[in-house]
C-alpha cells in the first residue's frame, strides 16, 4: 500500500468519525498573525507549541529556510494576502538552528538532478532564460542573517503597510527555545 492509500483510508475514518470537529474555525487568524517558517519536519508540532498557538490562531506559510527569496514571489504574495485579506497585523519570520538550507550545495543538487533524469539541455535552457541555477538553489551561511534579510524584505516591500509589525526569531528545533532577532515593534 502506498502512502496515498494510507492517507485516504485514514481520512475516510477521520471524516466518518467526525474527528475534525475540534478543529473547526474560520479562515481569519484569531491572533491576527502570519508566520513564515521553515518546512523542517521537526517544527510541524514544535513551533506551534513553543509559540502557544492552536488551530485557527495564525496563518502559517512554510518554505525551505523560511526565506523570502523574491520580493514578488509566491511567499511574499501569501504574506500580503494574509495582511490585506485575512486581517493579519503582525508577521513573524521564524528560522531555526541546524537548518538544512545552511548546508545546501547548489552544485551537488544540480548533479542530483542530472542523476535523476534532468537533462543538461534543460539546465542550459533555464540558464539561457536568465536564471542562475546556482544562485537560485543556494542556501545560506547564517540563520540569523537569513532571518534578518527576510524581515527586511517584508518590512521594506512597497506594498506592505507601514503599521504592520514584522518580527524575526530563530527557534531551537531540539528544545523549542525562541531567540529574538528583530522586534518589529521597535522598527522605525
Amino acid at each position: 500500500m502506498t502512502m496515498l492509500q494510507d492517507i485516504l483510508q485514514f481520512n475516510h475514518n477521520f471524516v466518518e468519525e467526525k474527528q475534525y470537529e475540534p478543529f473547526i474555525t474560520t479562515k481569519y487568524p484569531d491572533k491576527r498573525t502570519v508566520i513564515l517558517s521553515c518546512m523542517d519536519t521537526r517544527l510541524v508540532e514544535l513551533l506551534p507549541k513553543a509559540m502557544n498557538l492552536r488551530n485557527g490562531d495564525v496563518k502559517i506559510i512554510k518554505s525551505a529556510g523560511a526565506l523570502v527569496s523574491h520580493p514578488f514571489g509566491a511567499i511574499m504574495r501569501s504574506i500580503l494576502v494574509a495582511v490585506y485579506e485575512l486581517q493579519a497585523d503582525e508577521v513573524f519570520v521564524v528560522g531555526h538552528y541546524d537548518c538544512g538550507m545552511s548546508a545546501v550545495d547548489s552544485e551537488a543538487m544540480i548533479r542530483k538532478m542530472i542523476d535523476r533524469g534532468i537533462s543538461q539541455e534543460t539546465i542550459k535552457t533555464i540558464e539561457y532564460s536568465g536564471i542562475d541555477l546556482y544562485d537560485y538553489l543556494r542556501g545560506f551561511d547564517n540563520v540569523t542573517t537569513s532571518v534578518e534579510m527576510s524581515v527586511d524584505t517584508i518590512r521594506n516591500h512597497p506594498l506592505m503597510p507601514k503599521d504592520t509589525l514584522i518580527h524575526g526569531l530563530v527557534i531551537d528545533p531540539g528544545t523549542g527555545r525562541l531567540d529574538l532577532i528583530k522586534d518589529g515593534s521597535l522598527q522605525s
